[in-house]
């Protein structure tokens, strides 16, 4: 069985993380096939929400500990991934940072689905998602002090802005294992379900986001997004160019008579 699952059904295209024996920590056909999948939802229209997701007791628990303490690297490879400093950036560079990277490239809603653990590495994949939706039994944590490494993939990117620079340094530094809903209550995840409730409660709320006008809401994940770099008169003239796009389209024609005629509307 293959160490990473992609398949697309009804314009929502599921990643499946599939080492369970190891709590899907990363391998090398893993991160291979994870970065082709992104390509994938990238260039497809017919994708429209993604769900990444892991098989077994764990979303990711991250790096592979035991590669790292016969020291292979971050994963096992066929390459030299581990004899030099020079290999072992190049390990990241060119396999695990091309997934946030590639996720920059993607407008359309991108969903974490985490139970069980996810650490370190893992939980950096999560929160390079635009939604996380935590099964109530989850544990979190940014767990690298416990090897004496640093955040390798991006998680010193994305955390701050999501919980703060005060809360994020906390969470590196002391390794801190988070309840579902501690995280929940520092921002970390966005939603907290029971767990038997979990992927119906995912695949509902991507289906709901399918649902949706796809042009208009790939729209508003890039406003959002590159707002934050924006000052506020380059932002609205950006928005303001978008509405004059969406407001041409027959999806905002629908939109609005389906208001008007108290109905469902029904997009393309």
């Amino acid at each position: 069985m293959a160490d990473l699952l992609f398949e697309v059904k009804d314009h929502i295209a599921t990643i499946t993380l599939n080492r369970p024996e190891a709590y899907n920590a990363f391998s090398e056909e893993m991160i291979t096939e994870w970065i082709k999948a992104l390509e994938t939802v990238r260039d497809s229209d017919n994708i429209r929400v993604v769900i990444v997701k892991g098989n077994g007791k764990s979303f990711c628990a991250g790096g592979d500990i035991k590669a790292m303490q016969a020291g292979e690297g971050f994963f096992q490879s066929e390459d030299d991934i581990s004899s030099t400093g020079l290999a072992r950036k190049n390990s990241l560079w060119k396999r695990i940072q091309r997934i946030p990277l590639l996720l920059e490239e993607i407008d359309k809603p991108v969903i974490a689905q985490v139970h069980g653990f996810a650490m370190g590495a893992g939980l950096d994949m999560a929160l390079m998602c635009d939604i996380r939706i935590t099964a109530k039994s989850t544990k979190i944590s940014e767990s690298y002090i416990n090897v004496a490494i640093v955040p390798g993939d991006g998680g010193a990117y994305y955390l701050p802005k999501l919980i703060g620079l005060d809360q994020a340094l906390d969470m590196f530094w002391t390794a801190r294992v988070l309840t579902a809903d501690e995280a929940k209550d520092k921002g970390v995840v966005t939603f907290v379900v029971e767990d038997h409730e979990l992927e119906e409660y995912t695949l509902n709320y991507a289906k709901e986001l399918a649902s949706r006008p796809t042009t208009t809401l790939q729209f508003i994940k890039r406003a959002v997004y590159q707002s934050q770099k924006m000052d506020l008169r380059t932002s609205l003239d950006y928005i303001s160019s978008q509405m004059a796009i969406v407001t041409e389209l027959d999806d905002f024609k629908e939109g609005v008579s389906a208001v008007v005629e108290k109905r469902k509307p029904i997009y393309n």
